[in-house]
């Protein structure tokens, strides 16, 4: 029997497929599934849906919950985190503060001033997760869900290198099946290279049944209803040859080019069709929408008969992951997030990278991928010598540092001064002073 440990598993989305997915591989049919998180009452909820899924499944699993992480990570296998360091109350400030300077952010986990600022609340505690590992499961699997995923993997990965480590996102089969919709291939038949930092990895490789795919995305952008569906992604694609992984929302705030001016905003940023439109704190005001009815899709999964369960394997990465290296070892092929010790040559040595993973038998081995095309690299590596500076501010509680990491973000530096970014950053400081105690204004 093989245990999984669920990090922040009241994160009800998440949980839930992933838990799904796991019960489908026979090898983790009878597993222990121990869900922590340090909400009581949204613990309660995705302990129900748990048990509701392996009842309907007819899974000999066992479903426990804690908010004791070392209950819950004892002995496990394999490790799983979604958690959230501090209510939207906490991060709405991330994007608030920078709005009232010029900087308007779309969501505002990944990079720039708010993604730096969740970053250095976040990897202290990620950083205690790691520690608990190490004592409780020191040989489990730890993938991690939370954002910003660059920064935290690349501090956890540092700090304890001998851990099995790495972060996984969506966005990269989500995006190539995306593009094989348009040029109406099955996704089964697309076969790519994808790498980069997350969220701005590009398909340095992109095939359809073995030949160039690229050609029929420009062919299938001349249609408005597609180009309009991705208009930042598609924009950025026309001029730079390479489609990038994560959507138009996310992309329009991690560079200079879309959302500097409001003319700019209002072309590229709010007529999109994606999940993601560009529109300033899109995420912050769905979550403080949903506060007072997060419940209600709850428990409509909890109301749904049983037999109406759909209970197929999904395509998040995780599952197959942990098949792979302790399941019915079948190699599985990833892109995960990773150290660059040689895997991208035109990338800072050591900085956090996305790029393919290969899954086996007690193993995770990351496949280099060489030199980025220029255009691509000196746009990534903007991003990822901030994303250096920032965790190392986290890791030695240095704020000339944040400032530095904020100050060459794309998008700042295109609206602000060095002495506004200076302002926006001591109140960014000062904000979240009760979460950095380093910090002594």
């Amino acid at each position: 029997m093989k245990k999984f440990a669920f990090i922040g598993g009241g994160s009800f989305g998440f949980t839930r497929k992933l838990v799904k997915d796991i019960l489908t591989f026979p090898a983790f049919a009878d597993a222990e599934i121990a869900l922590m998180d340090i909400d009581e009452e949204r613990l309660d909820y995705i302990k129900r849906a748990c048990d509701k899924i392996v009842r309907a499944g007819g899974y000999p699993a066992t479903v426990t919950a804690t908010t004791d992480r070392a209950q819950a990570l004892g002995g496990a296998d394999g490790v799983l985190c979604t958690i959230l360091s501090g209510d939207v109350d906490v991060w709405k400030h991330d994007i608030l503060i920078p709005k009232k300077y010029g900087v308007d952010i779309n969501v505002g986990d990944t990079r720039g001033p708010a993604g730096i600022f969740r970053a250095l609340r976040t990897i202290p505690v990620m950083l205690d997760i790691c520690a608990d590992i190490e004592k409780y499961c020191p040989n489990a699997v730890f993938l991690n869900y939370t954002n910003p995923m660059a920064m935290l993997c690349r501090a956890m990965q540092e700090k304890y290198p001998h851990l099995k480590i790495t972060g996984l996102c969506h966005s990269v089969q989500g995006t190539a099946a995306m593009l094989a919709r348009w040029v109406g291939a099955d996704p089964k038949d697309v076969t790519y290279t994808c790498a980069g930092v997350n969220h701005q990895a590009f398909y340095l490789d992109l095939k359809w049944n073995g030949k160039d795919m690229y050609p029929l995305l420009k062919e299938a952008m001349k249609k408005p209803e597609i180009l309009n569906e991705e208009q930042v992604r598609n924009n950025m694609f026309l001029h730079l040859d390479y489609y990038v992984t994560e959507s138009s929302g996310h992309n329009s705030e991690y560079v200079a080019w879309y959302r500097k001016r409001s003319d700019l905003i209002d072309k590229f940023c709010t007529d999109g069709t994606g999940w993601n439109p560009g529109h300033h704190a899109y995420i912050m005001n769905s979550y403080l929408d949903r506060q007072d009815t997060w419940r209600d899709s709850i428990k409509e999964f909890l109301n749904t008969p049983d037999e109406e369960l759909n209970l197929n394997r999904g395509l998040e990465y995780a599952a197959y992951i942990f098949n792979a290296v302790f399941g019915d070892n079948t190699p599985f092929r990833f892109n995960g997030n990773v150290r660059n010790r040689g895997l991208i040559n035109n990338l800072p040595d050591g900085c956090c990278v996305e790029v393919p993973v290969v899954a086996t038998k007690d193993t995770l081995e990351a496949v280099a991928v060489g030199n980025l095309p220029d255009q691509l690299a000196t746009l990534i590596n903007t991003t990822a010598r901030c994303e250096e500076m920032a965790v190392q501010a986290a890791l030695e509680g240095d704020a000339r540092k944040v400032f530095w990491a904020c100050a060459f973000d794309p998008l700042t530096s295109a609206v602000l001064s060095l002495d506004e970014i200076q302002e926006m950053v001591n109140e960014m400081l000062e904000k979240n002073k009760d979460f950095l105690p380093w910090y002594r204004g």
